[in-house]
């Protein structure tokens, strides 16, 4: 009971920061953001440049997802131009994982002090989100560290060790695992983060994961595909091409974390090579991050030429009106074309 109000306890703080310093990201720069998504999107490759940079920046791919949708659903983005947008969020927020890596606990208490400082001095509102945004990049960090606390214990547990085992076995399991988890926390960071403490935390010999790179990997596949409920969600009582942007970023997840788990030992072997060496427990949180990015930057490079395909395909599974269907895709120009 301890462990589950340590872990549930952490997992509160880190969302709360997560949130927090999104909000505040979005209020600081966020106008700025739809300027740039609104003058970026003249064809697929800037419209994937363009959602990398805004979800690095307001570090949420659910913000951008849901902002794409509403712009589509306002006739202010095409369905070709939202799917581009959405495939370079899924980019940007693998930034969150990259930054968990890092091992920050020594200066955690100074960047929340940072945070506080500037919010509670500064003149000008700007002034104010930009230090509530570190207050919150602090916080998140607490709670990794009160997770990582509530779950090292767990290691040495008989029952937990067997369920890791049959997850590290069976890579569908791991699939529906982190699907699962997603879909409770609304949140892929949140689940990443959590699979980062867990799988670095050591076995018997206290120098190996518990988890293993490979155990690992298909959790967070699954992961990505929990974090599409999000756009499903916003979707509803919107416009057609709207619910489509939201089922191809479904697509998009889906067929990527399918072809990547079919090729998982070899994927795990790639992302240890490109990883920086060492102890398992100490470099799997890099390996984690690492496998996260290439995931998404590869899923974005093998769909990125095939929009027209899968405007076609999302159009099938969301049919609508004849206005939408010539509203949904564009030429390599930018111009409209009719299906």
């Amino acid at each position: 009971m301890k462990m589950i109000i340590g872990l549930l306890g952490g997992l509160a703080l880190f969302l709360y920061g997560m949130n927090m310093m999104s909000e505040n990201l979005q209020k600081a720069a966020g106008e700025r953001m739809k300027h740039v998504l609104a003058i970026m999107t003249s064809n697929p490759l800037m419209g994937v440049l363009a959602g990398v940079l805004t979800s690095a920046v307001l570090q949420s791919s659910g913000a951008i997802t849901v902002m794409v949708i509403g712009f589509v659903g306002a006739g202010l983005m095409t369905l070709p131009q939202a799917i581009s947008v959405i495939m370079g969020a899924n980019v940007g927020t693998t930034i969150t994982a990259q930054l968990l890596a890092f091992q920050l606990s020594d200066y955690i208490w100074g960047i929340v002090f940072l945070g506080f400082v500037i919010y509670f001095f500064a003149e000008k509102e700007q002034g104010r989100y930009i230090g509530q945004a570190i207050l919150g990049f602090g916080l998140l960090f607490i709670g990794i560290d009160a997770m990582e606390n509530a779950m090292s214990p767990l290691a040495s547990g008989p029952i937990f060790a067997h369920l890791i085992e049959k997850v590290s076995d069976v890579p569908v399991l791991g699939l529906v695992m982190g699907t699962l988890m997603t879909l409770v926390v609304q949140s892929s960071s949140a689940t990443i983060a959590v699979l980062q403490n867990l799988a670095s935390q050591t076995g018997v010999d206290g120098v190996t994961s518990i988890i293993g790179l490979a155990g690992a990997i298909p959790i967070m596949l699954g992961d990505n595909i929990g974090t599409t409920i999000t756009a499903l969600l916003a979707s509803i009582g919107q416009s057609t091409n709207a619910k489509r942007t939201a089922v191809a970023h479904s697509v998009l997840n889906v067929s990527g974390s399918l072809l990547f788990l079919w090729a998982a030992p070899w994927f795990a072997e790639f992302i240890k090579w490109i990883s920086p060496k060492g102890p398992e427990s100490e470099v799997i949180s890099r390996q984690i991050a690492n496998a996260h990015t290439v995931f998404n930057v590869l899923s974005t490079i093998l769909w990125l030429p095939f929009i027209w395909l899968m405007v076609r395909i999302v159009t099938w599974m969301v049919p609508g009106g004849t206005k939408d269907m010539e509203d949904s895709v564009l030429d390599s120009d930018g111009s409209h074309q009719r299906i």
